[in-house]
C-alpha cells in the first residue's frame, strides 16, 4: 500500500479499494447479495453485468452465480482476476431443479431461466437477494435498489417493475391467458426479494382454498397453466402475485428500463431523471435493432478496471450514442448517460473524501 499522501498511477481507483474510510471499513458491512443464472452463451453478458454492479457499489457484494458446469472455470478465472479490488465475494452453483420435475423446469421458456424460482429454497441462509437477468446493466450503485428493502411494508416480500407503462402496447393486458399482476403485469428481470419472508409466507392461490408455501405452489401452478404461459417463470410470478398483490412492492420503470420504454416513443416518465438499470432484453445488446442499448453494453464490456471512467467509459459512449439518433431510443440518448454521469461524479467524490 502506498504511504498516505502518495498517489500512484491509478490514484482514485486504488483509493477506492485500498484505503479505509474514516468511520468503518467497507468490508465490515453486511454484503448485498446478487444472484444471476447463466446458461449457453451468456458468459460475456453475465461478466459485463457483474462488472457494472461492482463499478459503483459502495457496500461489498456477494455474487451467487448459477451456471452450467462448463462455464464454471471461465467464471472463476475472470472473477479471480478481479480479486485485488476486495469489494466482493462469489460462489458458483450448478443448475439444479427438484429431481422429480427437473426436465420440465429446465426447458420452461429459455434454458435454465426458471432457476430463479427456486432461489429462496436453495439459498436458505440468505435473508435478502437481488436477482437479475444476465442482460442487466447497473448505471448507479446496487446499494440504491437494495435500499428498497427498507421500504417494504409488513406484507411485502418482493419488488419488481411493471411490464409496461402504456396499456396500448402492453403484452399481458392484450394477450395473456392467465392471471397477471395489476393492469399490465410485472417484469421479473430485476427482482428484489426478502427471502426469509418468502419462505415463511402462505400464498393465496386459485387451486385450493388452502394457502401454500413457496415450495408447494410452483409445480401445481405449472401443471395448471403450462399450456397458457408464454414467458415461463415470469408468467408464474405474475400469477402468484395477482393473487397476492399485497405482497409486492412495485418500483418505477427506470429501475428496469427496456426497449419497450422507447422503441415506439418514450413512455417511462420516471426515466427523465435518468435510467438507473438498463435491461437489454430481446437480444438488443448483440444485434443492430436498438443501437443505443448496444452502445451502452459495448462501452461497459470494453471498459477495464483501473481505467479513467470519464476518458475510457463515458466520453466514448456519448460519441457512440450520438450515432443512434436515427432511432426512437437514440433520440433520447441523454437519458442513457444522465445517471451514469452522476454515478461517475459520485464515485470520484467518494474517493477524494477517502484520501
Amino acid at each position: 500500500m502506498l504511504p498516505t499522501g502518495v498517489c500512484g498511477k491509478d490514484c482514485f481507483w486504488e483509493a477506492a479499494f485500498r484505503y479505509d474510510p474514516p468511520e468503518k471499513h467497507e468490508l465490515d458491512l453486511d454484503p448485498m447479495h446478487l444472484a444471476v443464472v447463466a446458461c449457453g452463451d451468456r458468459l460475456e453478458e453475465t461478466v459485463t453485468m457483474l462488472k457494472s454492479a461492482l463499478l459503483f457499489s459502495i457496500k461489498p457484494l456477494k455474487f451467487h452465480i448459477f451456471a452450467e458446469d462448463q462455464l464454471h472455470n471461465d467464471f472463476s478465472a475472470i472473477l479471480n482476476s478481479w480479486r485485488s479490488f476486495e469489494k466482493f465475494k462469489f460462489t458458483l452453483y450448478p443448475i439444479s431443479f427438484p429431481s422429480e420435475n427437473a426436465a420440465e423446469w429446465r426447458k420452461l421458456f429459455k434454458p435454465c431461466a426458471s432457476q430463479r424460482l427456486f432461489l429462496p429454497l436453495i439459498l436458505k441462509d440468505v435473508d435478502s437477494l437481488l436477482y437479475v437477468d444476465t442482460d442487466i446493466l447497473f448505471l448507479r450503485p446496487v446499494d440504491d435498489i437494495w435500499s428498497f428493502l427498507n421500504k417494504f411494508n409488513s406484507t411485502q416480500v418482493a419488488a419488481m417493475a411493471p411490464e409496461h407503462e402504456e396499456p396500448r402496447i402492453g403484452w399481458y393486458n392484450r394477450f395473456a391467458r392467465h392471471p397477471y399482476y395489476g393492469k399490465t403485469g410485472i417484469n421479473s428481470g430485476v427482482m428484489l426479494m426478502n427471502m426469509t419472508r418468502i419462505r415463511r409466507k402462505h400464498f393465496k392461490n386459485d387451486m385450493t382454498i388452502v394457502r401454500l408455501h413457496w415450495g408447494e405452489i410452483l409445480m401445481p401452478l405449472l401443471k395448471k397453466y403450462k399450456l397458457n404461459i408464454t414467458w415461463g417463470d415470469q408468467d408464474l410470478l405474475n400469477i402468484i402475485f395477482s393473487h397476492n398483490p399485497e405482497s409486492l412492492y412495485v418500483f418505477p420503470c427506470q429501475w428496469n428500463y427496456r426497449p419497450d420504454h422507447c422503441i415506439y416513443g418514450s413512455n417511462c416518465n420516471e426515466a427523465e431523471d435518468g435510467i438507473f438499470i438498463l435491461h437489454g432484453n430481446r437480444g438488443v445488446y448483440h444485434d443492430n435493432k436498438q443501437p443505443a442499448f448496444r452502445a451502452v453494453y459495448e462501452a461497459l464490456r470494453n471498459f477495464s478496471f483501473g481505467d479513467d471512467l470519464f476518458r475510457s467509459l463515458l466520453n466514448p459512449l456519448e460519441l457512440d450514442l450520438q450515432k443512434t439518433e436515427h432511432t426512437y431510443c437514440g433520440r433520447i440518448h441523454k437519458l442513457f448517460t444522465k445517471q451514469l454521469t452522476k454515478s461517475i461524479d459520485d464515485f470520484y467524490t467518494r474517493q477524494s473524501n477517502v484520501r
